[in-house]
């Protein structure tokens, strides 16, 4: 009985030491501020752009490096990621890094509630936050579609596929409205179901090279158009 007290209080313990390590750094700061330290500013004419996003955003990276390879793009993706610790990072992993143009791509894990309950307004008022910081700084803003997904395999039957519809709705109308560029992946990626098919993602929500190889096109496009503006 002594054991299992002694026990139960060492896993307690951890518990409780690995929650405040979570509490203190709940936007995951630490993640790339080395990284960033290390970044040598733009040099002249340089047309550096920043992806902010969560595992869709560092999954391309990691899936498809040599899309990255000799080009201006720095990807500063966290997994799990929301779009309030997005907001709370948003200028040491994008203004401090002085880019001409943001690629924004967020909002299925806010769906997803993985930081708790999130309404769609409450998603669109971060996007909101972080498109403005950027034009404040004379940063061009993407905001992405949020990618389709018919169900989540870590928390499934949320019925995501409708709400990610109006959400890209918000994010296309506050695009139009603000003068920032729209930069559509759902049309082309989803399937009848509103969802992303298994040509594009094994599990349906993270994209594969193949998924990837889509939306490289769309991005470089996008790019374009915001360096334009």
């Amino acid at each position: 009985m002594k054991n299992f007290k002694f026990l139960l209080m060492g896993i307690l313990a951890t518990f409780l030491s690995q929650h405040t390590v979570l509490a203190q750094d709940w936007a995951n700061l630490k993640m790339f501020q080395e990284a960033n330290g290390s970044l040598e500013a733009p040099k002249e004419n340089e047309d550096r752009v920043v992806f902010m996003g969560n595992s869709i955003t560092i999954g391309w990276l990691n899936s498809r490096p040599e899309f990255f390879e000799g080009k201006p793009y720095v990807n500063r993706g966290i997994s799990g990621q929301t779009t309030p610790q997005m907001l709370i990072r948003f200028r040491q992993d994008v203004v401090d890094l002085h880019p001409k143009v943001v690629i924004i791509l967020a909002g299925t894990n806010d769906i997803a509630g993985n930081t708790g309950p999130s309404t769609l307004g409450m998603i669109m008022d971060n996007i909101k936050g972080m498109a403005e910081i950027a034009h404040a700084n004379d940063i061009k803003v993407v905001l992405s579609s949020t990618l389709p997904a018919y169900d989540y395999p870590w928390k499934p039957g949320l019925e995501p596929a409708g709400k990610i519809v109006e959400l890209n709705k918000m994010i296309k109308a506050y695009a139009e409205e603000k003068g920032h560029v729209y930069l559509d992946y759902f049309s082309q990626m989803a399937d009848e179901r509103n969802g992303l098919p298994k040509k594009y993602a094994d599990d349906e929500v993270h994209p594969t090279v193949e998924g990837y190889k889509v939306m490289e096109p769309l991005v470089e496009e996008a790019i374009q158009k915001a360096l334009k503006k």
